[in-house]
């Protein structure tokens, strides 16, 4: 299957590439002007980062073609995740967005939104071990910092302006910048290492088999490969910042053998 384009959701670190198998494409509302420089001596407090997590994410699914709970995707998703209800204590649910885009986004209140084109071209086993890793992000609270650093920098680059004590809410304007800023944002190889791991118990802990996450790695290592080693590949540089995908198979695979856990078929 050929690997036609790449594009980022928001707080994602699986990063793949698009095809024509869905009727839309991920809409991310891109705002003029691109990134400004960061707001100084902005104050950001939890309260405020609730407000606008749910602002972005209720926004995303808004602009956003989401899949109806009878449909086929959806009802996949659901038995694939059933029993990944929370994690440290926080509520997970999950969405299907019917777009072009191959992909999948973790946001810092738990939501957890996979794209039918990813679907499409994974298995479950792959599937999961991308979610897996995604839910690593949201426990190590990386989606959330990203999501802090992107607001300071794009949509409230003016500063967090504030009524009353609460949070002003953002314009569409912003809403699209923020986008933009979370579709350049980079996730340490530290922190990829360690949604890896946590993925890797998290799925372990939860009655899934583990070697979803080495499978998935591998499905991304297939597509990158197909796509060719021209530096001006999307994929390339998107995944020049990342620990090497062979290494990350190595691992996963080395400690679902050391806990003698069978591979799937």
């Amino acid at each position: 299957m050929k690997v036609t384009k790449i594009a980022i959701a928001s707080l994602l670190c699986i990063l793949l590439s698009s095809l024509q198998s869905v009727e839309a494409q991920f809409n991310l509302k891109k705002a003029a002007g691109g990134l400004a420089k960061a707001a100084k001596a902005a104050t950001l407090t939890d309260d405020d980062m609730v407000q606008y997590v749910k602002e972005y994410i209720d926004w995303m699914d808004a602009h956003n073609p989401v899949l109806p709970d009878n449909d086929p995707y959806v009802e996949r998703l659901a038995k694939l995740t059933e029993g990944l209800t929370d994690v440290e204590g926080m509520p997970l649910n999950f969405k299907v967005y019917n777009v072009v885009d191959v992909n999948a986004f973790a946001c810092a209140d738990g939501s957890i939104r996979v794209f039918a084109a990813l679907m499409d071209i994974m298995s479950d086993d792959e599937l999961l071990g991308v979610i897996g890793h995604e839910i690593g992000h949201v426990a190590h609270k990386d989606s959330k910092k990203a999501f802090r650093t992107a607001l300071l920098t794009s949509a409230l680059k003016d500063g967090i302006a504030s009524t009353g004590g609460k949070a002003a809410a953002l314009t569409d304007s912003q809403l699209g910048s923020l986008s933009e800023a979370l579709v350049s944002a980079k996730y340490s190889q530290k922190q990829e290492c360690d949604a890896d791991d946590y993925g890797y118990d998290f799925l372990k802990s939860h009655g899934k088999n583990p070697w979803a996450m080495s499978l998935s790695f591998r499905k991304l290592k297939q597509l990158q490969d197909e796509a060719g080693a021209s530096k001006s590949n999307k994929i390339n540089q998107l995944f020049s910042s990342h620990p090497e995908l062979e290494s990350r198979i190595a691992r996963m695979e080395q400690r679902a053998t050391a806990d003698g856990i069978s591979k799937p078929e």
